[in-house]
């Protein structure tokens, strides 16, 4: 075969080839380049879903909603990590839903069940917004260590009803005649938790403590040491207005105490106040009907499940 036959075979050969990349060639799949990149193009659009719309619905809707959902899942557990830094003298970045911290607070122990002492002259048996507290409770919070779970931090012999992880800080917002004036304007979230006239928007508030590289997470349930009108110091920042007990500001149970591993009646803590939506998991999420991780059916749950699924309540 000649030089010029040759290329004129070759390029018989190849003139094919070259109108496939200009029009489109068709591959193995039977599919042109073309219809390949729309192909790909789709398989995208499959794999990276688009921001979900929220949705708005009634309030007795998203409840509903909440309920069915049921309770909700803790996030990440560090609750056997015993080495976080002081945030005294490491602070971090303002959050929101974080308020500011309460520094070198005198913590002393009170319980439910407890009779009156000369440490303690008031009953533990009913709460500043709980005239039967210890009957709602189930039983006797034990303070004794040997009586109480090492696990859950719980009492021995029977389940309680209420979250065992509770505290008491000397203010209460509401007396016979409803809300105290100042209430609306020292509560940073009365107006969104505002309902029933003489319902407490403190009640059921989420605190966190730090005491030695350890956090624990508990709820507001009482009122005391002490003094009940003590705003300037729970939601302004000043010192306890008490003088008693080494001036003490916050009472924790004995699972707060028991989880810290704070020896004797009292220690130095820090405490600050947070959103139920940035409390993690732990053995504080376990127990009561008063807490949003165990009743889906509180406000704190059904807020939590509204942002989870951005639905809004009109």
């Amino acid at each position: 075969m000649s030089s010029r036959t040759l290329r004129s075979a070759m390029l018989a050969t190849l003139i094919p080839v070259l109108a496939s990349w200009t029009c489109g060639a068709v591959g193995i799949s039977g599919q042109t380049s073309a219809e390949r990149r729309g192909a790909s193009s789709n398989r995208e659009v499959h794999y990276f879903r688009p921001p979900t719309q929220s949705r708005t619905v009634s309030k007795e809707k998203l409840r509903e909603l909440a309920i069915k959902n049921g309770p909700l899942r803790p996030r990440i557990d560090q609750s056997k990590r015993k080495n976080f830094p002081d945030p005294k003298k490491y602070p971090t970045p303002s959050r929101r839903g974080a308020f500011p911290w309460h520094f070198d607070i005198t913590a002393t122990y009170f319980f439910i069940g407890e009779r009156a002492t000369a440490r303690n002259p008031v009953p533990n048996t009913a709460s500043s917004w709980d005239s039967a507290w210890d009957d709602n409770y189930g039983g006797y919070d034990d303070p004794d260590p040997k009586k109480r779970d090492p696990v859950t931090y719980a009492p021995l012999g029977f389940r309680p009803q209420l979250n065992p992880f509770y505290v008491a800080l000397p203010y209460n917002d509401i007396d016979r005649g409803g809300p105290k004036p100042e209430a609306e304007r020292v509560i940073p979230w009365y107006r969104r938790d505002k309902e029933g006239k003489y319902e407490s928007v403190c009640r059921g508030s989420w605190v966190q403590i730090y005491y030695k590289g350890r956090y624990c997470f508990a709820q507001w349930e009482d009122c005391g040491p002490f003094v009940t009108d003590d705003w300037e110091y729970v939601f302004k920042g000043k010192r306890p207005r008490n003088t008693r007990n080494n001036g003490a500001g916050i009472d924790i149970s004995p699972a707060v105490r028991d989880y810290l591993g704070i020896p004797g009646g009292s220690a130095v803590v820090h405490w600050r106040f947070v959103d139920f939506s940035l409390v993690p998991g732990g053995p504080w999420a376990r127990y009561g009907k008063d807490n949003p991780f165990v009743n889906p059916a509180l406000k704190e749950a059904i807020r939590k499940y509204s942002i989870k699924y951005n639905i809004k309540a009109k």
